[in-house]
């Protein structure tokens, strides 16, 4: 396996924004697993690899941990936030009424445009379950909920979902070994789909719980994962507290 200096070194980065390209890459790497929980990102073996200078490797760590994906300790350095299960059952009952929310504002205000990138991501859900392609599966997942989360129209709402479907995500890749069903998760996203597709003020309230529902399943399930994992009682997990 390759080490993360090896396959952060293959990215070029323009000389734009470039705190906001090291924030974006570090983002990613810690989703996919590329440093693990608890480890310190070392500011000089960074600015080795992708070539930057300290200054923008530090605003790119304060950006990641106002996103709650590393803690920054005075004297000591900075390193990759460890997940609690109390992380999850926080996180995800929040995200779920807001993305809930979302839903139902978007409902209200989706044009045909937006509707058509949908179908689009959909389709792409599809395939990838057709294939048995997990990461392309999610990828698609994930542009599926920004889209009718971005047709909201509220920017508040916007802006604390990005955050809340970070750790969201950041909770999926790091149990590794943790594969929800996909056909499920596809089955779920026909029948969000199909309410757009079909707007009404009735199906509002519909589409609220359909969303909330699924968000607040897949927290269920994750912490099943966990227990069946660890065979412990969560909020004692060895090797999940903070």
């Amino acid at each position: 396996m390759r080490s993360w200096e090896e396959r952060l070194g293959k990215i070029e980065l323009d000389s734009s924004s470039l705190s906001q390209q090291v924030s974006r890459v570090l983002t990613e790497a810690i989703l996919e697993g590329v440093f693990s929980g608890g480890e310190k990102l070392i500011e000089n073996k960074l600015q080795k690899v992708l070539g930057v200078s300290r200054s923008p490797i530090r605003e790119a760590l304060r950006d990641l941990e106002r996103k709650g994906l590393v803690e920054i300790v005075p004297r000591k350095g900075c390193f990759v936030r460890n997940i609690s299960a109390r992380d999850i059952e926080e996180h995800f009952p929040v995200r779920a009424a807001l993305e809930g929310l979302a839903a139902r504002e978007a409902m209200r205000k989706m044009d045909s445009q937006t509707l058509a990138l949908i179908e689009k991501t959909l389709e792409g859900m599809r395939q990838a379950v057709e294939n048995g392609d997990a990461k392309t599966y999610w990828t698609h997942h994930r542009r599926f909920h920004e889209l009718f989360i971005g047709a909201c129209g509220n920017q508040l709402l916007v802006s604390l979902l990005k955050t809340l479907r970070t750790h969201a995500l950041w909770y999926r890749f790091s149990y590794r070994y943790y594969r929800e069903d996909l056909r499920r998760s596809l089955a779920c996203h026909e029948e969000i789909a199909e309410l757009f597709r079909n707007p009404s003020t009735e199906r509002e309230e519909e589409i609220e719980r359909k969303v909330r529902t699924h968000i607040e399943e897949a927290m269920e399930r994750f912490l099943e994962y966990l227990r069946g994992k660890d065979g412990t009682k969560l909020g004692s997990v060895e090797g999940f507290s903070k």
